[in-house]
Formats: C-alpha cells, structure tokens, sequence
C-alpha cells in the first residue's frame, strides 16, 4: 500500500479538508523562512483539530534538538522530517529524546544522493528534488530498487500521480502541486489522493 502525505497545511480549512480524505500523514512546516511555517501555537491548534488517524508530521530545517522536542512532548508533532544538513550525528541524538519515526530528506542530482539515503539511520527517507517545495521533480530513474522504504517528494501533483505507481514508493508526498495561488487546494487533495488510491486498485 502506497500511502499519502500532505505537506504544509497552515489552516484550520486545511484540516477539515484532510479529516474527510484521511491521507496518512500530513506535514507541519516549522522552518523559519518557509512561506508555509507555522509557529508552536498554530500547530498545536492545527493538530488538535486533526483526526487522530493521521499522523502529523513535524518539518524542520537545521533546527535546535531542544525545539524538535519540545513539540513531541507537547504531542503536536508524532514524527520528525529533517530537511536540512542535519547529519547521522544528529540523527542519534534525536533518538536518544524519541521513539517518534525520523524521516531524512535528500535532494537527488545524481545516484550518489540516492545511495546516501539508502544508507542513512533514519526509520525513513525522503527523496526530493534539489529545489524542495518549487513543485519540480527530479530525475526518477535515479531511484533504484531500494531495500528500505521511502517517501517520494518534488513536483508530485494530480497529472503525475499515476506515473509515480511505478516506483513503489513507501508514501507519496506532495505540497505545491495540490495548492492554487500559495494554498492548498480541497479539490486538488481530493483529485491526488482519490489517483493514488484507484491506481492501487487497478494494480
């Protein structure tokens, strides 16, 4: 089963749209700079209105150990993706404060990329394009059969969602490609995930 993340909701409509599509993830944007960052406040609200079968999914870039667990204590947050230069050893250390999944971004330019991620601590990887958040993919014939599952980011949308199938990916994670002018999109959320599931049936 392929499952589905949604990335960077902000409002409380958003999550009201999520609760009736129940995707398995949706991601919280804690980094600063992000036209998606939300602050500890905004989230906690956004989380507690979130159906207790999605799991929200805290998105942080280079960012203090401290503040990542503060907001698991506060249960905001019940998985970390860490999309910075966060190294192997901070992902031990975050182990060392959590049993929350980590999930580690890697931006794919060549196979290297995907060998690197292939290797990495964390529970998850996430495979992304090198301008994350722009709505571009990368090139998809990099991924080879890994022996570990991953998240595929970068220009997912509605007209790639049958595409992507092939790739077997552990969870499909789309942000810019279900938004219209800046926000999210109720009826491009339907669309991508409604694709994603009739495919599996297909298949």
């Amino acid at each position: 089963m392929i499952r589905v993340k949604i990335c960077g909701l902000s409002r409380l409509q958003d999550i009201q749209c999520v609760n009736t599509l129940l995707p398995e993830y949706i991601g919280l944007v804690f980094a600063s700079g992000s036209k998606r960052r939300v602050t500890p406040e905004q989230a906690a609200r956004l989380s507690q209105e979130l159906d207790k079968r999605i799991c929200p999914v805290g998105v942080f870039v280079n960012q203090p150990l401290e503040y990542i667990k503060e907001l698991l204590a506060a249960g905001t947050i019940k998985a970390v993706q860490l999309h910075g230069q966060e190294d192997e050893a901070y992902i031990r250390r975050l182990r060392t404060v959590t049993h929350a999944p980590i999930i580690k971004a890697f931006h794919v330019l060549r196979s290297r990329d995907v060998e690197a991620a292939r290797l990495s601590q964390a529970d998850y990887v996430l495979l992304d394009s090198k301008m994350a958040g722009s709505g571009t993919t990368f090139d998809w014939s990099l991924i080879p059969e890994l022996e570990r599952p991953y998240f595929l980011a970068g220009g997912l949308s509605p007209e790639n969602a049958e595409q992507v199938m092939q790739y077997r990916p552990f969870c499909v994670d789309v942000s810019s490609g279900v938004e219209t002018d800046g926000f999210k999109d109720a009826g491009k959320i339907r669309d991508f995930i409604e694709k994603i599931r009739k495919e599996q049936e297909i298949t």
